[in-house]
């Protein structure tokens, strides 16, 4: 029996009901996906995911690959091997990636949707097959030289894997810090010399070819370069030498080799590689050859094409875990019997009842519910605004708002997405199991540690709050959080759900003032460090609050926009989904009652933000 537990018609809610894409789907660039087509997709896509994906689930992490030092190798289980090639022969993962290079057409919408199923079920087949996504990067940034566009092609023809190689052992997430090099040889390649660290995919036996796309600081040429991120290039380095024009290996070994493969708590079948390039003492000592992508110093520019896919794949991902850690937790509850009802609990011949009779474990329930729905709304709220930036791309133009909101949201995504689902799994959908959550018999302990990790990939936590305060709402100058605000104040002072939803609009108001007033506070606190540099501290000591903050308004306004549709559907004959839109207004109910009081005591705590923290003495801690 699969662990994973998929919620297709909520997925399908969100997609053709809430924000409902069908008007854009069979149109226009997505005139060859039409919704019936889209529904078709998520169907199968859903039935892979939960039978084939999700079957190497267990063996995959009991089972994980061994690294071998005498041939730099970790091969995958047999059982993930089947998984992964399951998927890559059903041609789902080409959806959203450019036609010019062997893609599918789709929107971002049902491509992340598609995604959350097989980031539920597997996620690491996920990561194994960035391949020809990475692909459309180097197609992207290849700036019309046809032999980049060929790589591009191939990538995807030939289902190559491919990595993006960014962190150094000593550097960790200061990118600009790494000192791996780049120097160029006369026939128009590049040698690299360095060791880069945590790196995803870099190893396995799963693909003919690895396409690493790594920064690296080029040497003997000219340019602004610098030190610090400015002064990085993107190189494309292969695993094995290949033809460009056919594609086929050459059989000749470059000089990338994996060096070591991290023993990990969760996760485990999906490797996590230290990568040594042109090492004299690794491998046959062959230097690591490659070409650099586009132009030189432009490498972290072309590289945040990858950061972004990969912080809104981590993003779908922890909530996709809470989704089905919900789901089963809920499964488990309603036939685990335990105790009297409350009501009778000083009756000892009171009929013993399944625990979902329990208050808190309804509450716990309905937090649960409430959460991995709201989440799943951010994450399609977030590509619906990428289908917009598509569809004017694919037009010859550029909507800036479109990009400036979706930049705004992949914090959220990332960072709020994360942190809620790793907690919830944990405190709520783990303990709703009592003791045997923390039995392997279950899938939820495996969930846990496979979700910790969310929380840290792409950038941590306090890197994606840091990047939202500074660069997506201060750099932004506030346009895109003041235009979803705007988004947030009309659906307020609208009739929205009305009578049923009157309280929860009010509580949204008031949260979205307590969140403003945190930014504006913060925008002092940053205003008055140009006369004392240390006042800068305060803001960041803020910016995860913020960020959490302003995930709770937007997921609870997410909620309550679905409850309005729900409400409308309940007015009719809502037939045999009477239950489940039942469900989506008291999810919603539930979420703004439960979470958006709180940020008023945020707000303070922001508000009278200090340096004493800063001011004590290491020693102290």
């Amino acid at each position: 029996m699969s662990h994973y537990k998929s919620n297709l018609r909520d997925i399908e809610f969100n997609l053709f009901e809430l924000f409902n894409v069908q008007e854009y789907l069979g149109t226009g660039v997505f005139e060859d996906m039409d919704a019936d087509t889209a529904r078709e997709i998520l169907s199968e896509v859903e039935r892979v995911a939960r039978e084939d994906l999700a079957a190497s689930f267990v063996d995959s992490d009991r089972n994980p690959p061994v690294f071998d030092p005498a041939t730099n190798s970790a091969p995958v289980p047999a059982s993930f091997k089947k998984s992964y090639d399951t998927w890559m022969e059903s041609g789902f993962w080409a959806l959203g990636l450019p036609e010019e290079i062997g893609g599918t057409t789709a929107p971002p919408s049902l491509v992340w949707s598609t995604g959350e199923m097989v980031l539920g079920a597997q996620a690491p087949i996920w990561m194994y097959c960035t391949g020809p996504s990475m692909g459309s990067v180097v197609f992207k940034n290849s700036n019309g030289v046809e032999r980049d566009i060929k790589i591009a092609k191939l990538m995807l023809e030939k289902q190559w894997g491919a990595t993006m190689v960014l962190t150094e052992p000593d550097a960790g997430s200061d990118v600009g810090a790494g000192k791996t090099f780049a120097t160029p040889n006369d026939d128009g390649t590049w040698n690299i010399s360095g060791v880069k660290r945590f790196i995803t995919s870099a190893e396995s036996d799963l693909q003919e070819n690895i396409m690493h796309l790594v920064l690296a600081r080029p040497k003997g040429v000219e340019g602004v370069g610098g030190p610090g991120t400015k002064g990085l290039s993107l190189f494309l380095v292969p695993k094995y030498h290949f033809d460009v024009e056919s594609g086929e290996l050459t059989g000749e070994r470059n000089g990338v080799y994996v060096t070591n493969v991290e023993h990990k708590m969760g996760l485990k079948v999906s490797n996590t590689c230290e990568v040594t390039f042109g090492d004299a003492q690794v491998g046959g000592g062959e230097p690591a050859r490659g070409w650099l992508l586009g132009e030189v110093h432009d490498g972290i520019r072309q590289m945040f094409d990858v950061i972004e896919n990969a912080r809104m794949m981590v993003g779908t991902k922890a909530i996709a875990t809470l989704s089905t850690g919900y789901l089963n937790a809920l499964e488990y509850a309603k036939s685990r019997i335990q105790g009297a009802d409350l009501t009778q609990s000083s009756d000892k011949a009171a009929p013993r009842v399944t625990i979902t009779h329990h208050p808190d474990v309804r509450r716990s329930l309905m937090t649960q519910k409430s959460f991995a729905e709201a989440m799943r709304s951010l994450v399609i709220y977030t590509a619906t605004w990428q289908d917009k930036v598509f569809v004017t791309k694919a037009a010859g133009e550029r909507d800036e708002l479109a990009e400036a909101v979706n930049d705004l949201l992949l914090p959220i995504v990332k960072g709020y997405g994360s942190e809620r689902s790793w907690v919830l799994l944990g405190t709520e959908s783990l303990q709703t199991f009592g003791g045997s959550g923390f039995l392997q018999e279950y899938p939820i302990e495996q969930y846990v540690r496979d979700a910790k990790i969310d929380t840290l990939y792409e950038g941590t936590t306090a890197i994606q709050g840091q990047d939202f305060f500074f660069r997506k709402i201060v750099k932004d100058q506030g346009r895109a959080l003041g235009h979803l605000a705007g988004e947030i104040k009309a659906f307020v002072e609208s009739e929205a759900g009305n009578p049923q939803l009157k309280n929860e609009r009010d509580l949204l108001a008031h949260g979205l003032a307590d969140a403003e007033a945190m930014v504006s506070a913060m925008i002092n606190d940053l205003m008055s460090a140009q006369d004392e540099i240390r006042n800068i501290y305060k803001v960041g000591l803020n910016t995860t609050r913020l960020l959490m903050a302003l995930g709770d308004v937007v997921c609870a306004w997410l909620l309550l926009r679905g409850a309005e549709v729900a409400l409308d559907r309940l007015a009719g004959d809502a037939g045999a989904d009477k239950a489940y839109y039942e469900g989506k207004v008291a999810a919603a109910q539930w979420f703004a009652q439960t979470n958006l009081p709180r940020l008023a005591a945020e707000l303070k705590i922001a508000q009278g933000a200090n340096l004493d923290v800063m001011e004590l003495d290491e020693a102290a801690f």
